[in-house]
């Protein structure tokens, strides 16, 4: 089975990140964080930010959005995200775990991005003491049908959020390939977003992502919280030292233009060259196409691991590593259907 396609998170880590995991195991540092390649990738992601803030680096997205999110709403409360948000479908209600009861709330919008009057909407209802209040709001950039929100967008959806006094995190899994796709990572902060999850894994690194947090009241204790929840790492330098070398490098932002590049390809050619339609805009790293039961099994069977999506799509990603070739491999069989 070919899985080229089948997610991000098939590819290996990428040489940069590799190489600098390699780097960081040579002699001894200090433990828990305190050690140099640890401040060196923290003080990279500031610097790509254009901020000051706290950073943590943990071992899943799953914790980092969960524990983020635990910090902008309390159990009685709920966080409002788009309704195909990972945080939503694929999480497994870790934000309410970590959260103590922590509520998700989904909205609706095309192409995984929340509708603004339907956020609004939501806003405006009466509180009830029968049923969460909404405290938070949840972004993910890039979206989970690869779309990518403008700062005009995301400017629209986190000023009523904000007014009312509640918090805002962002899911940036693919926080590189929309950076490579012309979003502008400066605006985060500027924005009002109050934690981000500054993606790894999808971008290169291993298993590892950080927890950014520009409103550092949110930071009180961060790391007590992160012992308990499991996700302080005794030997940090390894989390941190992919982030240390895709940064320094600047492969996080050449690795996703790729990534973005190879899905570009594809939409192309399965526009031109197949009987199928694209689902949904290809602005990042990944392509859904409408395509008949039938037509997926064909292809599963043909050898090409691809996955029906929640709206009956099949999902296509790209990454770092993916070929020229493989792409025009995948066409082929996909026009030959």
């Amino acid at each position: 089975m070919r899985y080229d396609f089948g997610s991000d998170n098939t590819a290996g880590m990428a040489p940069a990140a590799l190489e600098a995991l390699i780097a960081a195991n040579d002699g001894f540092a200090r433990a828990y964080g305190a050690d140099e390649v640890t401040a060196r990738a923290a003080d990279l992601i500031r610097q790509r930010l254009d901020a000051d803030a706290e950073v943590r680096f943990v071992f899943s997205g799953t914790a980092a959005n969960a524990i983020a999110l635990a910090m902008l709403a309390w159990p009685h409360e709920a966080v409002l995200a788009h309704h195909a948000a990972h945080i939503c479908t694929d999480e497994t209600g870790a934000p309410g775990f970590f959260g103590s009861g922590v509520g998700l709330i989904g909205l609706p919008g095309l192409s995984g991005k929340i509708e603004p009057r339907a956020l609004q909407a939501i806003l405006d209802e009466p509180e009830v003491g029968h049923r969460q209040p909404p405290a938070a709001l949840s972004l993910t950039q890039s979206t989970e049908y690869g779309t990518v929100y403008t700062e005009e967008e995301l400017r629209h959806l986190i000023e009523p959020v904000k007014l009312r006094g509640h918090g805002v995190h962002m899911d940036g899994a693919r926080l590189a390939n929309a950076a490579a796709a012309g979003f502008d990572l400066t605006q985060i902060a500027r924005l009002g977003v109050d934690v981000l999850v500054f993606g790894g894994a999808k971008a290169g690194a291993n298993c590892t992502e950080a927890i950014v947090m520009f409103d550092k009241s949110l930071a009180r204790r961060i790391d007590n919280r992160l012992k308990q929840a499991g996700q302080t790492a005794s030997k940090t330098r390894f989390l941190a030292a992919p982030f240390l070398g895709l940064l320094e490098s600047d492969a996080w932002e050449t690795g996703a233009a790729h990534a973005n590049l190879m899905a570009q390809r594809l939409a192309a050619g399965i526009a031109t060259r197949s009987a199928f339609v694209l689902a949904h805009p290809v602005e990042a790293n990944a392509v859904f196409v409408r395509m008949p039961p039938e037509a997926h099994q064909r292809l599963n069977a043909a050898g090409w691991a691809c996955y029906r999506f929640d709206d009956g799509s099949v999902r296509f990603v790209c990454s770092w590593a993916t070929r020229e070739e493989a792409v025009d491999e995948l066409l082929q069989a996909i026009a030959t259907l």
